[in-house]
């Protein structure tokens, strides 16, 4: 009974989620009463057995919540000093369609040797710089949400889950680059083109890009901030290669790095207190890690009672494994990747053929589970960030962006495909 209770509860909080702006009820306070509510259910009706289990979850959750925090405490740093007008400076078209393909294609790339979080909160921080009204940002954002996935999908450090098929053995990285590229450039280039064509005239920029509510930075100050949170986002996943800790351990390196640096160069100045970090993270978005809180801990729950292994069963039954691919894909702009990947990496252990090391199907598994994300605003981390950043409607982003989202996923799995079968794995 509780099984199925579960399951209609989820779809109902979701449904509030998406009908945010309608309902006028904050999504962060709705995920934290349904990760709360779903437990409960799942702990009166006999499934929850020992407390290990929900710290378990808690513990994944956290590290996913704390690099939240640390990465964005740096952007809000780096801007709060002006850092990104090394960057902004540079990019001087005020033409939409321009501009557009600049930051998708930025974001592509950094987001392969960054991860598509980081990228995202970065992108998103350097869109503010660069176009006044909102609803316009909010299509760049959009491209960010798809770029970010896209780019993250085709290197063994650029998603969470294509680190766990590199650290388990699945994939290689070498293979992961050379396989799932071009079906994630597709991926991005379509909806990109599309939208592309709907961008008329030009942009009006910040009428003044120097944050108002800080005094005058000396520009060598504002590179050296600058340096060192880029420096900090780009020595996480070095970090994690030397070390085999978790990033989040990373990021907090590199923002007390940061911390003590700034502490030092505005020691003298006591008009720069509204420059230190401590008086910063007190701006830094809490209901969006909030919401992140709760339908991580949401989607834990139908981890542990069941769900996700039902729905890896099912697909076990499609005797297809680029369908299979393909739905856990879709599946992945409603439910958190990182559970579906888990289950499939337990259904499918590392054998022969398709599912040998770097075979087809862990290689178009890490690109489905990458990009699928972007059909939805709430299916990827980057677009959750960026959805709390922005304040994005759910239901704009769907009218708006899904379907051209949805139409790149396709094409870059069918472009996965045929060069799977006339190219790769012949």
């Amino acid at each position: 009974m509780y099984f199925t209770l579960i399951i209609v509860i989820f779809v109902l909080g979701y449904t509030m989620i998406a009908l945010e702006h309608p309902l006028k009820i904050n999504k962060s306070a709705t995920a934290l009463f349904l990760a709360v509510i779903l437990w409960g259910i799942y702990a009166l009706m006999g499934g929850f057995h020992n407390n290990s289990e929900l710290v378990e979850h808690l513990g994944s959750t956290s590290e996913i919540l704390f690099f939240l925090l640390g990465a964005m405490t740096i952007v809000e740093t780096v801007d709060r000093h002006n850092g990104f007008a090394i960057i902004t400076d540079r990019i001087t078209t005020t033409n939409k369609r321009k501009l557009l393909w600049v930051i998708s294609l930025i974001t592509f790339f950094m987001s392969s040797v960054l991860d598509n979080l980081t990228t995202s909160i970065v992108m998103c921080a350097l869109l503010r710089k660069l176009i006044d009204e909102q609803k316009e940002r909010w299509f760049f954002a959009g491209m960010v949400i798809l770029a970010a996935n896209a780019g993250g999908a085709w290197t063994p450090i650029g998603d969470v889950t294509t680190i766990m098929l590199w650290i388990k053995g699945n994939i290689t990285a070498a293979a992961i680059m050379r396989e799932t590229f071009l079906p994630s450039l597709v991926s991005l280039v379509i909806p990109l083109t599309i939208l592309s064509f709907k961008m008329k005239g030009n942009l009006k920029r910040p009428d003044n890009v120097v944050n108002t509510d800080t005094p005058t930075i000396p520009k060598l100050q504002s590179n050296i901030v600058f340096l060192l949170g880029v420096g900090s986002l780009l020595f996480t996943p070095i970090f994690k290669s030397i070390t085999h800790l978790p990033p989040y351990l990373g990021i907090l390196f590199g923002l007390s790095i940061l911390w003590i640096v700034t502490e030092i160069m505005h020691r003298k100045d006591k008009q720069y207190s509204r420059l230190d970090i401590s008086t910063i993270i007190q701006k830094v978005d809490t209901p969006s890690v909030l919401f992140f809180l709760g339908i991580l801990m949401s989607v834990a729950c139908l981890q542990s009672a069941g769900h996700l292994e039902l729905l890896a069963t099912t697909l076990n039954k499609i005797d297809n494994i680029y369908i299979i691919d393909t739905v856990i894909g879709a599946l992945s702009s409603i439910v958190d990747n990182v559970p579906l990947v888990a289950a499939a990496m337990g259904m499918y252990p590392i054998a022969e053929g398709h599912f040998a090391v770097d075979g087809a199907f862990w290689e178009m598994l890490a690109y489905c589970a990458g990009t699928g994300g972007s059909i939805l605003i709430i299916g990827s981390a980057a677009g959750v960030a960026i959805m709390g950043m922005e304040k994005i409607d759910f239901i704009w982003y769907l009218k708006k962006i899904s379907l051209w989202a949805l139409l790149g996923y396709l094409a870059g799995a069918g472009v996965f495909w045929l060069m799977s079968h006339f190219i790769l794995h012949t």
